[in-house]
């Protein structure tokens, strides 16, 4: 396998700042998308750059009307204690991201099932799409469900290298996935299955057509790395490739 890091990772928004410790990502389009609007940090900061950082970045996301600050650091890098107090103790929320990565040929076979129909999205079941993914963000609030469906609406348009997938089962629609490609890699994001027809095979005939349809590139993929979700990616022969930290405040 060719090596990926979270480099490869796709990341919707623009640099708008860059010195040797962070890179800023601003996304104005979908300010309320936290993992569109954070800092990045380049190398483990000091106490000091941390609370610079933290001054920064609040104030500028306060003149934009933004009530969260969110920061990601160096992958496979444990945080200091000095920074692990200090981020525990202002209150912020701590988690971690696990990237994956596959060669096609490396997924389990997939029985064919008549029930499942995949769908490459395109003019013809776009709105079909944009309803199913409507209603599953619901869950997050009207305004982020919104807002993503705005975001779909523009890179369905603009976007050549993401391509969106769709699943019916039974003639209902079931699931999704969205592909982003570059020259070495097909990045799994957006997976989702309908709760109603979950544990039907549909999340892995999603995976198996992305596989098919990108046989030469490396599959990749980044989970919540307190997901359960992993436990199925590593069944499934993905191999576990680096850590990230992040936190947030609201």
């Amino acid at each position: 396998m060719k090596q990926i890091t979270f480099d490869d990772i796709y990341i919707l928004g623009n640099i708008v700042a860059e010195n040797d410790l962070y890179r800023h990502y601003h996304y104005p389009e979908m300010l309320i998308r936290y993992d569109s609007n954070f800092i990045d940090f380049k190398k483990q900061p000091s106490l000091t750059e941390l609370k610079k950082a933290e001054k920064y970045l609040r104030e500028f996301h306060l003149r934009q009307g933004q009530k969260h600050v969110k920061f990601c650091f160096p992958e496979n890098m444990q945080l200091e204690r000095e920074l692990v107090d200090y981020l525990n103790d202002s209150g912020y929320e701590n988690g971690f991201l696990e990237l994956y990565g596959i060669q096609p040929d490396q997924f389990p076979e997939v029985e064919d099932q008549p029930d499942i129909d995949i769908q490459i999205v395109t003019d013809k079941n776009f709105e079909t799409y944009l309803d199913l993914q409507y209603k599953q963000d619901l869950g997050f609030g009207s305004e982020f469900a919104r807002a993503k469906m705005d975001l779909a609406k523009r890179q369905f348009k603009e976007e050549s290298r993401i391509m969106r997938v769709l699943a019916f089962y039974k003639g209902n629609p079931a699931g999704y996935v969205d592909v982003i490609t570059t020259d070495k890699t097909a990045e799994i994001d957006n997976l989702t299955v309908v709760e109603a027809f979950q544990k039907k095979g549909i999340g892995s005939r999603l995976q198996k057509f992305v596989m098919d349809t990108y046989p030469d590139k490396t599959v990749i993929l980044v989970a919540d790395g307190e997901d359960t979700a992993r436990e199925m990616y590593m069944k499934q022969n993905y191999h576990y490739l680096g850590f990230q930290n992040e936190v947030q405040k609201i």
